[in-house]
């Protein structure tokens, strides 16, 4: 016999709860309004909208070379522009999606974006190019906030973010199979487009979160075969140190996506090998959907993260040996496996621990931090004539960097919150 109502329990080891750590305990999860398949729906559509730049940018990074004459450092900047805007919506994305109502805040997202798109085609020097790419990565980072808040409310996490990533590499290889085809205006075309149908389904956004408190609950087994419940308050560091690892993440995922086809300039690579394997192995990645999932059933999400992260560095420190059709090819596929297990697993992570949104809505934030420092980074690398070798022995170091952070957090919560480091 349990020691709780079935009425109120019963449902989460059925349904909830997967894995249950060695000292017999496990986390605890409610169904809400955040689990209607509407709620995920708007959510995930929502996610790939405010990521489209994002994903983009190897094909929209050559379009502004190709088709507005920037230089590979002006390129850099821009691109991190845009993705630095992302960082600052998604930061008043985290002030206000607990105590706004979401879909208001929604709405003036897809605005502020749709009207920065449309002045780009308008004006497309440098400098105002610039400035306009930051307003619209505002506008995609507030919008983009709101949507990660809104999986992240989700009773399975892991799960939602899966679903949210699944589609994701689907949208990424169509998107850079598209966009080539396109000119400067049919991109910014496109990305218009996109947030008009974002607003016609808004009303599928659940308007506020349903829980504000940063806390868990834990499901403890005693000797006797019996269970209660325990409270426990989740030390601020946690979400924090996830984010900081986050944007040590994307300083290496934003300056390799920015530059990997600019890279293969003048190597052996085809330049139409490079272009096919953007789009391929970007579908390649639904895989990692599935793995990654299921070895978060089975092993929690801590410590499949740290071995990703130390393979996606390997990947990216290959190039550096040479780059040929064989290893654009396999960097490329396993870089993009790699990114969906570490964005399921960073997201999940933050999402079991904060429900009312405001962390989930910083992971944006932090992404677009590191994507604004990433291709900086890396312009600067090219302006210090260290070459593409340097760009990607500088990203293999963020990546490392990055499980360093996660393996300490999850060390000092083995100490604290076993059920927490070692959640699924």
């Amino acid at each position: 016999m349990t020691s709780w109502p079935p009425s109120t329990h019963a449902w989460k080891k059925s349904s909830n709860e997967i894995m249950t750590t060695d000292d017999h305990t496990h986390l605890v999860h409610h169904r809400t309004e955040f689990d209607d398949w509407r709620s995920l729906t708007i959510g995930v559509y929502m996610a790939l909208v405010g990521y489209a730049v994002m994903v983009g940018l190897p094909v929209i990074s050559t379009a502004w070379v190709d088709n507005l004459g920037f230089s590979e450092v002006e390129v850099g900047r821009v691109a991190g522009a845009d993705l630095g805007g992302l960082a600052i919506g998604a930061v008043l994305a985290a002030l206000f999606v607990a105590k706004v109502d979401r879909r208001h805040l929604a709405a003036f997202a897809a605005v502020l974006t749709i009207a920065a798109n449309a002045l780009c085609m308008v004006y497309q020097g440098y400098e105002v190019t610039l400035w306009l790419r930051l307003l619209a990565g505002t506008g995609a980072g507030i919008y983009t906030g709101i949507a990660v808040a809104t999986i992240g409310g989700h009773s399975k996490p892991a799960f939602a973010f899966g679903v949210e990533l699944f589609a994701f590499a689907g949208s990424q290889g169509a998107e850079l199979a598209l966009l080539p085809y396109l000119s400067m205006e049919g991109i910014y075309i496109t990305l218009i487009v996109t947030y008009v149908v974002g607003l016609l389904f808004i009303s599928w956004l659940p308007r506020r979160p349903v829980d504000k408190t940063l806390d868990v609950e834990i499901d403890v087994e005693e000797p006797s075969g019996e269970h209660h419940v325990e409270h426990k308050h989740v030390p601020a560091y946690v979400p924090w140190m996830v984010l900081t690892a986050i944007v040590l993440t994307y300083v290496n995922i934003g300056a390799y996506w920015t530059y990997i086809e600019l890279s293969t300039v003048g190597s052996a690579a085809s330049p139409e090998w490079v272009a096919d394997m953007l789009w391929i192995s970007s579908v390649f990645s639904v895989i990692g959907c599935l793995f990654a999932v299921l070895l978060s059933n089975r092993y929690g999400l801590a410590r499949p993260l740290l071995v990703t992260l130390v393979f996606q560095a390997s990947i990216v420190v290959m190039l550096v040996f040479g780059i040929t059709n064989f290893t654009v090819a396999v960097s490329m596929y396993f870089f993009n496996f790699c990114w969906i297990f570490v964005d399921i697993y960073q997201a999940a992570t933050i999402a079991n621990v904060d429900h009312s949104g405001r962390f989930p809505a910083m992971i944006p934030a932090a992404q677009g931090l590191g994507n604004f420092l990433g291709p900086n980074i890396a312009a600067s690398v090219l302006a210090w004539n260290f070459g593409y070798n340097g760009v990607f022995i500088m990203c293999a170091s963020a990546s490392i960097a990055a499980m360093l952070v996660y393996l300490y957090m999850y060390l000092m919560l083995k100490k604290t919150i076993p059920a927490l480091a070692d959640a699924s």
